[in-house]
């Protein structure tokens, strides 16, 4: 079974960064309060596969389909999209801003089990599904096991089947 999977070798960097960037932001915003800005994220993914796809859901919600894209080449999947910021509330009146804004891009290397010309998105209540079909030769195949002496085509036993000399 391929799996992909995105290494990642230092997460507690991410969790560094993000806690330097809070102290920089109040250090430095206007009185003291966390000044608002838009960040690139890395929406999550799971990827999992059956005997027939590869799948991928990723969690982008708050995003129209519209600024979602989603492309194959080289054998590369590449999904890009864009959170963007509601502008119908003032940045001043916010007090804490948590959720990610801004862009993002995500890559995955297909295994060459993958089918590129049998893929489908669907996009619904917030998650991306990506099905990755794979290619025909791929798939499992079931051999059927038969029960008994292996026979020739004349009707005799084959060698070594049957009697003991």
């Amino acid at each position: 079974m391929t799996v992909i999977t995105r290494w990642d070798p230092f997460p507690e960097f991410s969790t560094l960064q993000d806690r330097m960037n809070r102290l920089f932001r109040e250090s430095h915003g206007p009185e003291g309060e966390e000044s608002l800005s838009t960040s690139t994220f890395a929406p999550p993914v799971d990827v999992y596969e059956d005997d027939h796809n590869v799948v991928l859901t990723i969690e982008v919600p708050g995003i129209d389909e519209k600024d979602i894209d989603v492309r194959i080449e080289n054998n590369t999947l590449t999904v890009h999209g864009e959170r963007k910021l509601e502008k119908e509330e003032k940045e001043e009146n916010y007090r804490r801003v948590e959720r990610q804004y801004g862009s993002f891009t995500r890559s995955f290397t297909l295994p060459s089990t993958v089918d590129p010309e049998q893929v489908s998105a669907n996009y619904e209540k917030g998650v991306l599904k990506i099905k990755l079909a794979k290619k025909a030769e791929a798939k499992p195949k079931q051999i059927k096991v038969n029960v008994g002496s292996e026979r020739t085509l004349e009707g005799k036993e084959a060698k070594g089947a049957g009697r003991a000399a």
